[in-house]
């Protein structure tokens, strides 16, 4: 299994069976009146649809060779824990300005410009999460 194609698929499909299967711990109810598992099945099976295309598709394309890059995979890992504690203990507009200029490292070229184009991007979808949804948000 050196297929970098069908690996995705499978961790597409493995992600999709872990979230759609804890998210029928929760009420479906229908989609005139939805309940809090409906979403998140919802989008599970459309992941695991993607993964699964995915695999089948790597059966007909020129196999890609599995490779992975240990910096590339700090950088990401990195980012997250930093958003994660620098949200909790600060506010979370840091935090996402962190994870964009932290996992940006991971990538071939970097772009002080593009990472505060995305962070701005990212703040401005915050606020819409937290004033159209009325999520809780430590945005300050």
């Amino acid at each position: 299994m050196n297929n970098m194609n069908l690996v995705r698929g499978l961790v597409l499909m493995a992600v999709a069976l872990l979230f759609g299967i804890g998210s029928l711990n929760y009420q479906i109810g229908q989609f005139s009146r939805s309940g809090p598992g409906l979403f998140p099945l919802m989008v599970s099976c459309m992941l695991f649809l993607i993964g699964l295309i995915s695999a089948v598709r790597s059966r007909f394309v020129k196999p890609v060779p599995l490779s992975y890059n240990a910096r590339s995979i700090f950088f990401v890992l990195l980012g997250l824990c930093g958003f994660a504690l620098i949200s909790q203990h600060l506010n979370m507009i840091v935090g996402i300005v962190f994870l964009v200029f932290c996992v940006s490292g991971a990538g071939t070229s970097y772009s002080v410009v593009r990472n505060l184009k995305i962070s701005a991007g990212l703040i401005v979808v915050a606020f819409m999460f937290r004033t159209l949804l009325g999520l809780q948000l430590p945005l300050f």
